[in-house]
């Protein structure tokens, strides 16, 4: 059974993030941008290059400080939920001061839920993104902790047409090209690998590949293409998408917000999920 420690609760990490256009247009083509979207493409863009919201997941990832849980287990630590607030858009290019921490580790019996924080600014101080990760260590709980508390369902409403619904085909080789934004995870190239698992008939594609296409169907579904306007995203991954499937991402204004949901033919892939939008 694999051990936690438990002391790395509260632990925090400070780094710096730099990245110049080049790695803008790259994640922008990983998460299935086309010609057509050339703001998010050309570097010549009036203004620059305009970053994805989504974006935060690539400036947030690796800011957490993971090595104070001690030796982990990779294949047993699956992403679960991914949530990213942003307080201004993105520059095209320069320089992201990162805090990371980790805020909270759960024992849900079997296995532990682990909860980090990432937060970006400015070199000038200014905020730009918060991002929450959560993982789920598997066969590390049991070590008598806090349950954490309960997730309230975030459901679509039945019967209920959606108010926007935009679908987008997985291209085959989608996940060797969102690789190269820094997830070098073989389960989502080499075939022999992702057999290993036994749960997956070939590679998958990355999960915050999956949540920078819905993303991006929410940014031109409710907020005509205006980065500006796209505040919150919260999604819970429910189940793996492969190259070469269609995704469908719904929403369902409720109030204050969408509630979100992504799936696959009739597998729903993306669930528990909301954004804000202004």
């Amino acid at each position: 059974m694999p051990k936690i420690n438990l002391d790395a609760i509260g632990q925090t990490k400070e780094s710096v993030f730099e990245y110049n256009w080049k790695d803008v247009v790259l994640y922008a083509l990983g998460i299935g941008a086309q010609p057509e979207e050339l703001p998010f493409l050309y570097e010549r863009n009036p203004g620059g290059v305009k970053v994805f919201p989504s974006y935060a997941v690539i400036a947030g990832d690796g800011a957490a400080p993971l090595e104070k849980l001690g030796r982990i287990d990779f294949s047993r630590y699956i992403h679960g939920e991914q949530y990213i607030k942003l307080y201004s858009p993105f520059p095209s290019q320069g320089k992201i001061r990162r805090k990371g921490t980790i805020t909270h580790i759960f024992d849900k019996g079997k296995s532990a839920v682990i909860h980090s924080l990432r937060q970006g600014y400015t070199e000038k101080g200014e905020h730009i993104f918060d991002a929450k990760w959560v993982h789920v260590y598997l066969d590390a709980g049991g070590f008598g902790g806090d349950p954490g508390p309960k997730s309230a369902p975030i459901n679509p409403p039945e019967g209920v047409d959606p108010d926007f619904s935009i679908s987008y085909k997985i291209s085959e080789n989608q996940a060797a090209i969102y690789r190269l934004s820094g997830d070098f995870n073989p389960l989502h190239i080499d075939p022999e690998f992702a057999s290993r698992s036994g749960r997956f008939r070939a590679p998958i594609l990355h999960g915050l590949c999956t949540y920078g296409f819905t993303a991006r169907a929410i940014l031109y579904g409710v907020c005509d293409g205006e980065i500006s306007r796209f505040k919150e995203f919260s999604a819970r991954f429910s189940s793996p998408v492969y190259p070469g499937d269609t995704l469908t991402t719904e929403g369902w204004k409720e109030k204050d917000k969408y509630i979100i949901q992504a799936r696959t033919g009739q597998n729903i892939v993306i669930s528990n999920s909301y954004a804000v939008i202004e």
